[in-house]
């Protein structure tokens, strides 16, 4: 509870740094009861780490910025860094420059002192004086032969410097293997990591050697204990799909679910019919994987320690066992499932009149993927029955006009511009192309963050401690900085602006260049969203009271969410009161926010791997992009074409004196004039490409300057007589 408050007093005070005497921050934070005596532990404990100050008269204020920092470090592949400070009253991560990051590697707890840049760079950067905790005990990377014997190079610039490996069995490894390291020292100014191969994974750009490259480098789990696999057996003989006690049959109801062709996890299913007042009644049938995962026992655990289920090119790994979440779990068509339901009836204007939770056993007449769907909407019934044909219809027409509710309320929807991967019958990747975004998608996010939103308002309305998915509210100073850098590419956006002003922008450029540029800078702009008991809301939906409910199966969020459920439909809440403490949800909640970030990160690293394999082979081929960043090195440029980012370093631009223009966000030729702006579309050549370090060389196809303008002889005397008068000042002063 201490922490959840004291995240929530720096929060506030980061929103609004105005100084405010204690009585009236706990009045903002609405603390009453016994959320007292936790308040002023927190209070003392954020004064004790100087996170904040109580001076006279007890008013809180943030201390000033001191020059040292401390944080988590993360490498950039190029030698550079960034740190994420741990102090509220730094302003945004601290960038350290390559001569700086001394021996740390990404995800090391470190001390940084802060340095003013140079005025033309325009921000602050800093420099590691110290290594706190070491992130990484294991490293992958990439085995080299040398002189001096054999090296290992991290993958994803993690650490610039290679490993020395002790130990090593010449005959079971090759130069230009993948292998694990575990590190025995770590390095010194003087001296290099040392480390052992604890394995060989393959060899580089092989698809089963990526993956298993990845996830040793994410600590990710691929194995079940055998305690787990046993009960999940267990629960696969138990299950009897025809004994209904204590559940409602809705096997002889129409029920459909859409996924992803590859899909084998459905966690969903959707109802729709009519009350007999006319109104649509939208059912949305979740697995109920709590029926089958006790809590407390070793596959619980299991599920609990992974968090969730990670979803790589070519490889997942279930949170659950396979037996459980592609078999009785998932709500396969022609099989009779448990389920938790939500049945939502709706006026004509899509507002929710009531809702109704229960257990339920269902059977879906259809597995339909996206495009299918889609299909049907666009007047192909692809030979589908016509009472699902004629649902699909109503769906969509409910979820359209859910969505006009949403978006009037304040709901924000951005662009993802994600790709996907295209692969031969051997799963080798022969191409990218965009990710199917058809309406279908909509149809089925609208449904499930309806049912999300009435399962949270239904726990919050009986006090029945639950995990929420939260969204807290965009700093007012990243909203400002949004603002300011939105004008750069012409975009008007107010300085404090609402959800309407931001969602009214994402509209406007949808079909532009910069549509790319704006979504990613709002999208940064933004908070994190994650997981916690707190009751903050979620910004982006525009919702008071949210949570995780419709995927249980990939979630142990939902789970957990499933199983308060289960105690107010069960009559007994206050058992999920006693078991589900506020703090201990608090340390759950940091932990799948944890273990979401590290599935996100795998599976984006895992396929940039992959597609720099493949651009690896169009070296000196020219594409389209798009500048989404810049900084004194150079400019991030994104490629549509492929989904990945790579860099042009400043001196490619031409043969001209580049500066960086933060204020203005541009890379500005002091000869001649030429610039370079964040937005601007760009033909880029690929120059080089290093896919263990996630690293994409480009080049403009055409340079902003082929060369410097001539100065006139005159001119250029008068320069050349002036710089030896500098040289001679004696001289000149006789």
């Amino acid at each position: 509870m201490r922490e959840v408050i004291k995240s929530h007093i720096l929060h506030l005070l980061q929103k609004d740094s105005t100084p405010r005497k204690l009585v009236h921050l706990e009045q903002e934070l609405g603390v009453r009861g016994d959320l007292k005596a936790a308040f002023r532990e927190a209070v003392e404990s954020l004064c004790a780490q100087g996170r904040i100050i109580v001076g006279p008269g007890n008013v809180v204020r943030l201390p000033s910025v001191s020059n040292e920092i401390t944080g988590i470090f993360k490498a950039n592949p190029r030698g550079y860094g960034f740190i994420t400070p741990e102090q509220s009253d730094v302003e945004g991560d601290l960038f350290i420059p390559a001569n700086a990051a001394g021996n740390a590697m990404t995800g090391d707890r470190v001390v940084a002192r802060i340095v003013r840049r140079r005025k033309d760079e325009g921000r602050l950067n800093g420099e590691i004086v110290r290594i706190l905790d070491r992130a990484h005990k294991t490293v992958v990377g990439t085995l080299r032969q040398e002189t001096t014997g054999w090296l290992v190079q991290p993958d994803g610039g993690d650490f610039s410097r290679p490993i020395q490996i002790e130990g090593i069995n010449a005959r079971a490894v090759r130069h230009g293997d993948k292998v694990c390291v575990q590190i025995r020292s770590y390095p010194t100014r003087s001296e290099p990591a040392r480390g052992a191969i604890t394995q060989v994974l393959g060899r580089p750009g092989g698809s089963d050697a990526e993956i298993l490259a990845v996830i040793r480098r994410h600590g990710l789990h691929d194995a079940f204990d055998p305690s787990s696999l046993v009960e999940a057996a267990n629960a696969k003989s138990a299950f009897n799909p025809h004994d209904t006690r204590g559940r409602e049959d809705l096997a002889g109801t129409l029920v459909i679910t859409i996924d992803p062709p590859d899909a084998k996890d459905f966690d969903d299913a959707v109802s729709l019919t009519r009350d007999p007042h006319g109104q649509w009644v939208l059912g949305v049938h979740i697995a109920d994987v709590s029926h089958f995962v006790a809590e407390g026992s070793a596959l619980d655990g299991a599920a609990r320690e992974r968090g969730n289920s990670v979803y790589l090119p070519g490889k997942t790994l279930p949170m659950l066992p396979e037996m459980l979440s592609n078999g009785i779990c998932s709500l396969q068509p022609g099989q009779r499932r448990y389920t938790k339901s939500v049945f939502l009836s709706y006026n004509k204007d899509a507002r929710v009149q009531s809702a109704r939770f229960a257990n339920t056993i269902i059977k879906s007449k259809a597995r339909l993927t996206y495009l299918q769907a889609d299909q049907v909407l666009k007047g192909d019934p692809a030979g589908l029955p016509r009472d699902v044909v004629a649902l699909l219809h109503d769906m969509d027409a409910l979820a359209r006009n859910i969505e006009a509710r949403r978006r009037r309320a304040g709901m924000l929807q951005l662009q993802a511009f994600a790709n996907e991967l295209v692969k031969d019958e051997a799963g080798h990747v022969i191409g990218v192309q965009p990710e199917d975004t058809s309406y279908p998608h909509t149809i089925i996010e609208m449904f499930m963050v309806e049912a999300n939103v009435a399962v949270a308002a239904l726990l919050d309305r009986y006090c029945i401690p639950f995990m929420r998915r939260i969204h807290p509210e965009p700093d007012s100073r990243a909203l400002y900085r949004l603002s300011q850098t939105l004008r750069l590419l012409g975009v008007t956006l107010s300085r404090q602006p609402q959800r309407s002003d931001i969602q009214t922008v994402l509209d406007q450029i949808r079909d532009r260049t910069a549509a790319l540029p704006v979504n990613l800078l709002v999208l940064r702009s933004l908070e994190r969203a994650t997981y916690s008991p707190a009751s903050v809301g979620h910004y982006a939906l525009a919702a008071s009271k949210y949570c995780h409910f419709t995927s249980p199966i990939r979630r142990y969020a939902d789970l957990m969410v499933h199983r308060a459920l289960q105690g107010h439909l069960a009559g007994d809440a206050d058992r999920i009161r006693r078991l589900h403490a506020f703090p201990d949800l608090v340390e759950i909640g940091e932990h799948l926010s944890r273990t979401e970030q590290a599935a996100e990160e795998a599976e984006k690293e895992l396929k940039t791997v992959l597609i720099l394999h493949l651009l690896s082979a169009r070296v000196g081929e020219d594409v389209e992009g798009v500048v989404v960043s810049l900084t004194n090195y150079g400019a991030a440029v994104h490629l549509p074409e492929y989904g990945v980012e790579g860099l042009v370093p400043r001196e490619a631009l031409g043969p001209d004196r580049w500066q960086f223009d933060e204020q203005n966000q541009s890379l500005l030729g002091r000869h001649t004039g030429a610039i370079l702006r964040l937005g601007q579309a760009m033909r880029v050549r690929i120059v080089d490409v290093h896919p263990a370090a996630g690293q994409l060389d480009l080049a403009p196809a055409v340079g902003l300057v082929v060369k410097l303008p001539e100065r006139p002889r005159q001119q250029a005397a008068r320069r050349g007589s002036s710089r030896r008068r500098r040289k001679n000042p004696k001289k000149r002063a006789s």
